[in-house]
């Protein structure tokens, strides 16, 4: 064997639906080389060494269809793009992005594979990609690999890149709703919908959350005196200065107190149940160091809680616990914590995990709490004594069910009165089963942006839904965060309906955005005098909150090589499948293959909607049994078979007839105007195609455009 290798001749990112799949994917030309040769069941010791080093292969069903049907087709004997295709899944998954789709085919180069995986973030799965080809090569040579060091370098890499778990939930709760999302940077800020009828997420923030709100909630003497004039229970508190006013303030309120920042984030510089002078001063210096005022407060007695309220309504509750260690006479209370407390799985360093690690090196509390003990880090408990390392911050017990109506209206009122649409509200109380004045309990916090995972992946009781509470939110039960999509592709005559059906759009009142291969425009505007029929561009229109509807023009060349730019359409156009202009680039090399990609407009139509065809191209005619909506025909011949066909089920048709438009619905035909009376049309030489009038005549019909409004666009349309 000469080549025992495998090459990467192309690595694409097609980033929205494609001829593989409706999601984005990570497309990779691969040569083998002379491992054309050799399937996997000719290499000694290749199945041993790959199955020990990713065991979780076993979990892959391939073709097979049932679990280690992945395994199977490796002792059968299977080659190296498949198995790249399963083993960059696999990373993939335990860098902690979930992938299962793969597909690895053959083009008509020996050795060259086309191998394409589910990709939800591209620099990650390139790198899974990229990782995997050298596993595999590992593996053939019989040479060491590091999985493990590969596998923790790709999850840190994941959790730098991908949306964190707050804004993740929402994102994933949009889409089983069947709204789409698209993400506007590099962090977590989320548009979900299209166009005018969009609205945007920043974790647990949205375009709903107003600033003023924000900044009430990050002032917690500010919100404690709205609240208090409310009539929310709050505990009595003051602002301090100095250690010295600090400790006045508590004798005022009566010990035992509080000390914290007024900018209090996640409990950091939080002191509880301080009794002394020194214990009071000692934490002023702790709250100092952390925000940019302190303030002291009565303690109120009872465990601490977080509500999370969304749109006036308690969506989820949990409580908090005490962290603590049990000395055994050898360990320090450094190690201790570390090994009974940070090994907790539920702890760790990013929002991933509903706790915190306890990193008594940074968190001076944590020492505070330790000093009001007699004890620091260095200390050696006896065996069996508990110390108490931390008394909040550790709130993550599902208690949703016990909440009592009274309460729960509390804490609704409370994120009223700040302003904010969604709300983290920190509450105390000894029984939140029981109204909280009967208790002495209180609201101490309301903030904004609360996590989200306490909720999600709670320590005890049930995960509670809360993206679906917040999509509910923006929202209504009937809402898509839709705008007509309209997607035109074929082989030509593309623009020439996109620009026709834009101006029907326009009569009809819509702000109308379009992305040709003549430009970009917004409305009557152009924006783009470049080809704007490529997946940026159409981005562009439908990150626009000013548009009311798309129409996007997608090539052949555009859906191999990015993808469509939206996820589903309520109108999909094919104008014809010209089978002399095919890519072999692209390795697109017979009529069957243009057909596939072709398709891909007719496969994204929603069930609610239209797919716009062609009935004079059998190869487009033939699509209509792919579309989940249904179809409107288009022909120049009122005899055309698909025209007839279509008229019998009752469906629509659109066609010429004597000179004459038809719209037809069943048997029920219209006439909407003569080809003389549209100037385009008309003249000896057409400037329009009258495929191409037909095609947009139709789609406008597909989107309920009215006649008389089709009848006035048409006959006065001109190019200019």
């Amino acid at each position: 064997m000469t080549k025992r290798n495998i090459e990467f001749l192309r690595l694409n990112y097609l980033r929205g639906p494609n001829i593989w799949t409706y999601r984005p994917v990570l497309e990779a030309w691969v040569d083998i080389g002379d491992l054309e040769d050799a399937p996997s069941n000719t290499i000694p010791g290749f199945y041993e060494r790959l199955t020990q080093w990713l065991p979780s292969l076993v979990e892959h069903h391939c073709g097979v269809g049932e679990r280690g049907g992945f395994l199977l087709r490796l002792r059968e004997g299977t080659w190296a793009g498949h198995i790249l295709e399963h083993v960059t899944i696999e990373l993939q998954n335990l860098a902690g992005m979930q992938a299962g789709f793969g597909k690895a085919r053959s083009t008509s180069r020996r050795g060259v594979y086309k191998v394409v995986v589910r990709a939800r973030q591209e620099a990650v799965s390139r790198a899974c990609m990229e990782a995997a080809r050298e596993l595999v090569l590992a593996a053939i040579d019989d040479l060491p690999f590091d999985v493990a060091g590969t596998v923790a370098r790709l999850r840190d890499l994941a959790d730098s890149l991908c949306l964190g778990p707050s804004t993740s939930c929402i994102v994933l709760a949009a889409a089983e709703r069947g709204i789409p999302s698209i993400r506007l940077t590099e962090g977590n800020l989320v548009q979900l919908g299209y166009g005018a009828a969009q609205h945007r997420i920043w974790t647990a923030e949205t375009d709903k959350t107003s600033a003023i709100a924000e900044s009430i909630s990050g002032d917690k003497d500010l919100t404690k005196r709205l609240l208090a004039s409310c009539g929310v229970p709050v505990p009595e508190g003051q602002i301090v200065s100095s250690a010295a006013e600090a400790w006045d303030a508590a004798e005022d309120i009566g010990v035992p107190v509080v000390v914290k920042p007024t900018d209090a984030n996640h409990g950091r510089g939080v002191s509880l149940d301080l009794r002394t002078r020194a214990e009071v001063e000692a934490a002023y210096a702790v709250a100092e160091a952390e925000g940019s005022e302190v303030m002291v407060e009565r303690l109120i007695p009872g465990d601490e809680h977080r509500f999370l309220v969304v749109g006036n309504q308690l969506v989820a509750a949990a409580s908090g616990e005490s962290a603590w260690v049990v000395g055994d006479g050898k360990s320090t209370l450094s190690q201790l914590i570390d090994n009974q407390i940070n090994t907790d799985p539920r702890r760790g360093l990013t929002e991933d995990f509903p706790l915190n690690k306890v990193l008594l090196h940074e968190d001076a509390a944590v020492r505070l709490e330790l000093e009001r003990q007699g004890l620091s880090g260095d200390s050696v408990p006896a065996a069996g004594r508990k110390v108490l390392i931390q008394r909040n911050g550790n709130v993550s017990v599902d208690v949703t069910d016990q909440v009592h109506p009274q309460v729960a209206a509390a804490a609704c009122l409370a994120a009223r009165v700040v302003g904010l649409d969604i709300a983290g509200v920190d509450l105390v109380a000894e029984d939140i089963s029981r109204p909280l004045a009967a208790q002495g309990g209180a609201i101490v916090e309301v903030n904004a942006g609360p996590g989200l995972l306490m909720h999600l992946k709670p320590s005890a009781g049930k995960p509670r839904p809360v993206g679906e509470a917040i999509v509910a939110s923006l929202f209504g039960a009937e809402e898509s965060g839709r705008i007509p999509v309209v997607g035109i592709s074929g082989s030509k005559g593309k623009t020439a309906t996109a620009r026709l059906l834009v101006r029907l759009l326009g009569l009809a009142g819509q702000t109308t955005g379009l992305a040709c291969s003549s430009g970009t425009y917004f409305g009557k505007r152009q924006v783009e005098t470049r080809d704007g029929a490529n997946w940026q561009e159409a981005q562009r229109i439908l990150m626009n909150p000013a548009i009311t509807a798309a129409v996007i023009e997608n090539g052949p060349r555009v859906i191999l090589d990015q993808g469509l730019a939206y996820d589903r359409c309520q109108v999909g156009v094919v104008t014809d499948l010209d089978v002399t202009e095919l890519y072999p680039d692209f390795y697109i090399e017979t009529e069957e293959q243009l057909f596939n990609v072709l398709r891909t407009q007719v496969d994204v139509v929603l069930p609610g909607g239209y797919a716009v065809l062609n009935a004079d191209d059998a190869n487009v005619a033939r699509m209509a049994e792919l579309s989940d909506g249904k179809v409107v025909f288009f022909s120049t011949s009122a005899s055309n078979s698909h025209v007839i066909e279509q008229k019998a089920r009752g469906e629509r048709a659109v066609y010429v007839q004597d000179q004459q438009i038809i719209l037809a619905h069943g048997d029920q035909g219209i006439p909407l105007s003569t080809l003389q009376a549209i100037p385009l049309i008309a003249k000896p030489n057409p400037a329009l195609p009258l495929s191409s009038l037909l095609a947009a005549i139709a789609a406008a019909w597909a989107l309920d455009l009215s006649q008389d409004i089709i009848c006035a666009g048409i006959q006065t349309y001109t190019l200019a």
